[in-house]
């Protein structure tokens, strides 16, 4: 059920925001109101910053963004205007209704459990209806986390929690800096790495899979960047039988975590 209420001056400059029983969601507006809510921790998807936007109190919002790794963009006055009829002082930061979660910490919360993580990756898939129908299919089949990059990816919306069936109250996900480092941290932390491309030369039918691992699935455009390719253990291919030669990557990632699933010890 969700409630409406008037926040203070002091934190959100009394515009009105909704909350969720597990967080916020909707827009920020403001410089202030935008740095009151970085101090305290609140959760930010990213922020909209007019293009050639000046002055001390601007500087320092650019200045605490890029300082906590918070992704921002530059956008024309026009775009700021269409998206709300407030005055936004040239800043419309987008709040996350659900918070991230650290990749360090679940792992270890994993292995202290006496489970061996299995863990989603998720390579700038940016359509938020299959994020959100992934999330449903990871939560089912036993995912333990979902880890996403902080740019190029689809992101915790009220869409993508509707789209999941609210798997995405289940599962944590991790927004990382780039998954290069995730994949090093998981390999460092005895997890495999898996990925599923039209690039592999086994079948994933082929394989049983036990012990600690991670699944990489790439987007929808460019499947799995070459880089993450190259990190993986084992890259397997979904074998097909029709003309056309590739799945929705939502559908090639039901079909592979439940092989995944389906082998373990």
């Amino acid at each position: 059920m969700y409630k409406i209420i008037k926040n203070s001056w002091a934190l959100f400059t009394g515009f009105t925001i909704i909350i969720i029983s597990h967080g916020f969601q909707g827009n920020l507006l403001g410089i202030r109101s935008v740095l009151e809510a970085i101090s305290e921790g609140k959760t930010i998807n990213k922020v909209l910053v007019q293009q050639g936007a000046k002055g001390d109190l601007f500087g320092e919002l650019m200045d605490t963004l890029k300082r906590e790794k918070i992704v921002f963009q530059r956008v024309p006055i026009q775009k700021l205007n269409h998206m709300v009829k407030k005055n936004h002082q040239g800043v419309i930061a987008m709040i996350s209704p659900l918070p991230y979660h650290e990749l360090d910490h679940i792992i270890q919360e994993i292995y202290e459990s006496g489970k061996d993580p299995f863990v989603l990756m998720l390579d700038r898939v940016k359509d938020v209806r299959n994020f959100g129908a992934i999330c449903r299919t990871a939560e089912c089949f036993g995912v333990n986390a979902i880890v996403i990059p902080s740019k190029e990816s689809a992101l915790i919306t009220n869409d993508a929690i509707k789209t999941s069936a609210g798997a995405l109250y289940k599962i944590p996900v991790c927004k990382v800096y780039n998954l290069q480092w995730a994949s090093e941290f998981l390999q460092g932390s005895g997890l495999h790495i898996f990925s599923i491309s039209e690039k592999g030369e086994k079948s994933i039918y082929e394989y049983k899979f036990s012990g600690p691992k991670a699944l990489i699935m790439g987007s929808e455009e460019d499947g799995i960047s070459k880089n993450l390719l190259q990190l993986s253990n084992q890259v397997f291919k979904v074998p097909m039988k029709g003309t056309i030669d590739s799945l929705n990557v939502s559908v090639a990632t039901a079909i592979a975590l439940y092989e995944m699933g389906r082998t373990i010890n």
